[in-house]
């Protein structure tokens, strides 16, 4: 993954995600997803402008439906925010940066 962009797999998730001491910000896509393409470049300038404050990573709904499964991610892209272990916010399919950010701001303060 590029920049801080991290990847999350069924083996890190838990440790990574669900125990982190901050916000983290999950993006499920796959390979073959037009608009996770296009969300991508987004996910990246959040990753850049949060910087130390919030986790931010990837997980390809191919390589590990056990994650998708246990989320119910049934469209791609979806972004979740976790904090503290639980999903505080969720959006289905594309949005703009800032968009994004409004919709995240109070968790990644």
């Amino acid at each position: 993954m590029a920049g801080n962009v991290q990847e999350f797999t069924a083996a890190n998730f838990d440790q990574v995600v669900l125990k982190s001491d901050k916000p983290v910000l999950v993006d499920f896509w796959a390979v073959w997803c037009g608009p996770c393409r296009q969300v991508a470049p987004v996910v990246e300038a959040l990753s850049g402008k949060w910087g130390e404050t919030v986790k931010v990573g990837k997980v390809n709904v191919d390589d590990h439906p056990s994650i998708a499964e246990k989320y119910s991610i049934m469209s791609i892209p979806t972004l979740m925010l976790f904090k503290d272990g639980v999903v505080v916010e969720r959006v289905i399919g594309f949005a703009s940066q800032a968009a994004l950010e409004q919709k995240f701001q109070q968790y990644v303060a």
